[in-house]
């Protein structure tokens, strides 16, 4: 058997250790001085020799003693080791056969393709991990087109960093799982692309007659760059951490509505891996018997809730049955339907982008991100439980409704964050929150995002940070948010509001509610004079009526890293 190696999860576990090492390395390097500074650094913590390795490739692995390095090259010079010790799906490679490839490649092997054998003397622990610096580095970081980028001081800062952050998010599963497979499959695309352009350069350059057939090459090879260069666009937005999910969602904002199924039938999707008979027998009572619904139903099982949600249309119902379910992907949302989970349904994400969404009695184990409520969306979640969402638990866009009634936001980056709604094109949401425990999450329980100066818009809680909150916002302003809009809640929603009137705000829902109120107020103001500048002195009733509504009571926040509330500005 071949010995043991040094391990690279056991030499790299934190992204600032990688994150460290490369800036030491490349801070101020182009990326046409890559692989000389590289080499300056190899020649520093490199033993030159006396060290093994196993030589690996896809078909092979052979253990091999490194007898010189050539820094320059990225490449050391090897022997077999004796005995010979070689594994290999195929029986062909014997010491001959491995004797004849060494000679055909000089002896001089690449340093990424050598894993360094573990040594307990810690002799060869600095060369192990200078190997995996670059292994890591050109399987990960280096791109074959960064030579002809801009070739520019900011290599680091513009390639290395945010690529080197993006792997790291992958790893820790804060990147949506199919935004990482459109980036990989960017990222092949472009090197395919990418050789073929290089052999039509190629052999336009070779080539010494001005032929018809070396035309035809030049168009051919400004098609591929044009392609290569939408890619590389691509790849880069995915790439900065602040771009990406505006990506993301541009590549589902074109999702439109299907309305209606053709045949005029609503159908009632049930998800479910095995289903016991008593169970069966709740759903057949409670949900899909014809004499509690009045219509005969017609009834899909599906195994996973994004399968049943993409095959619904306008009016749909899907009810999850109990059981753990994970699901890749995203779910989007056009058409107003019901996701129901009978007693306990998992699910890793879900992103409302129009219509209304229902979630009751459901646990949302957030791999990634939480709840998203789009604008023009609409969300009532009731007596569920979600956790571990890598950003917001719930994040609230501006012109959405979102209903929060009886459930736990915990364990997330932030529990609810609410879009900046103060620029002149932005609706304000409709927010109802009553009796949730929000708690144990990272930073606040609920973060309102807004700008931090701008020509017409200003702090409007300035006072309340100073102590005067209550002489900030007027009192028909108060009344105006907290009673604005009662009638266009959602039916089943009001009476249950009704019944926390009387519940005990805690003081996170007191200031909750002063700081959205001052913002909606300004929301407002802005409004009028806008109005005013444009000559309209009699609003708008639609217009004026833009007040935010806010309903929060009884919500509960604890142990919440930042406290109950806070701003991010921006």
């Amino acid at each position: 058997f071949l010995p043991l190696i040094f391990s690279s999860s056991g030499l790299f576990i934190l992204f600032l250790h990688k994150y460290t090492a490369f800036h030491f390395v490349l801070a101020d390097c182009k990326a046409s001085e890559v692989k000389e500074f590289t080499a300056e650094y190899l020649e520093k913590v490199l033993e030159p020799s006396g060290w093994q390795a196993v030589w690996r490739t896809d078909v092979f692995e052979v253990l091999v003693e490194v007898v010189d390095v050539e820094y320059s090259a990225l490449k050391a010079v090897v022997q077999l080791c004796e005995p010979f010790l070689c594994e290999s799906q195929v029986s062909t490679f014997t010491l001959e056969c491995m004797q004849e490839l060494l000679e055909l490649k000089e002896r001089r092997i690449p340093l990424q393709e050598l894993w360094v054998v573990y040594d307990e003397s810690g002799e060869f622990d600095q060369t192990a991990l200078a190997v995996e610096h670059v292994r890591f580095f050109y399987e990960c970081i280096w791109r074959t087109w960064d030579e002809e980028e801009e070739d520019d001081f900011d290599y680091f800062v513009r390639c290395v960093e945010p690529r080197l952050r993006l792997h790291y998010d992958i790893l820790e599963h804060r990147v949506p799982s199919g935004l990482v497979a459109d980036y990989h499959n960017y990222l092949s695309q472009c090197e395919e692309l990418y050789r073929k352009f290089l052999n039509v350069r190629n052999s336009i350059s070779s080539s010494d007659s001005d032929s018809e057939m070396e035309n035809v090459s030049m168009v051919e090879g400004l098609k591929l760059y044009e392609k290569i260069e939408h890619l590389k666009q691509k790849l880069k937005l995915i790439e900065n951490p602040l771009l990406r999910y505006v990506f993301g969602y541009q590549k589902y904002s074109g999702l439109q509505a299907k309305g209606q199924r053709p045949t005029g039938i609503k159908i009632t999707h049930v998800v479910s891996s095995t289903v016991m008979a008593s169970l069966l027998q709740s759903l057949i009572r409670d949900k899909l018997c014809p004499e509690s619904c009045g219509e005969e139903l017609e009834i899909q099982f599906h195994n996973d809730p994004l399968a049943a949600v993409n095959a619904c249309y306008e009016g749909e119902t899907v009810i999850i049955c109990p059981g753990h379910y994970v699901v890749d992907g995203v779910f989007c949302i056009a058409d107003s339907i019901e996701i129901e989970g009978r007693k306990l349904a998992k699910k890793r994400v879900q992103d409302v982008h129009q219509g209304k969404t229902t979630l009751e009695n459901c646990v949302l184990q957030c791999e990634t991100t939480g709840i998203t409520v789009r604008t023009s969306a609409e969300l009532l979640m009731k007596n569920s439980d979600l956790y571990g969402a890598k950003g917001a638990g719930v994040e609230i866009y501006p012109g959405s409704t979102c209903t929060l009634l009886d459930n736990g936001i915990h364990h997330c980056k932030e529990g609810i964050l609410i879009k900046n709604f103060l620029d002149e094109h932005y609706d304000i949401p409709k927010i109802s929150m009553a009796n949730n425990m929000i708690h144990n999450n990272e930073g606040y329980g609920v973060v309102l995002v807004k700008p931090t100066v701008a020509s017409d818009v200003k702090d409007a809680s300035a006072e309340r940070i100073t102590g005067n909150a209550q002489s900030a916002q007027s009192s028909d302003e108060r009344a105006h948010v907290e009673g604005f809009g009662q009638e266009q809640l959602p039916e089943c929603v009001t009476d249950e509001l009704e019944l926390y009137k009387q519940a005990e705000v805690s003081e996170g829902n007191h200031e909750i509610v002063s700081e959205l109120g001052a913002a909606s107020a300004k929301k407002s103001q802005m409004h009028r004079k806008r109005l005013s500048e444009l000559g309209i002195t009699e609003a708008d009733d639609d217009l004026m009526s833009q007040e935010m509504f806010v309903s929060i009571v009884g919500n509960q926040f604890k142990w919440n890293g930042k406290g109950s509330f806070g701003t991010f500005l921006f």
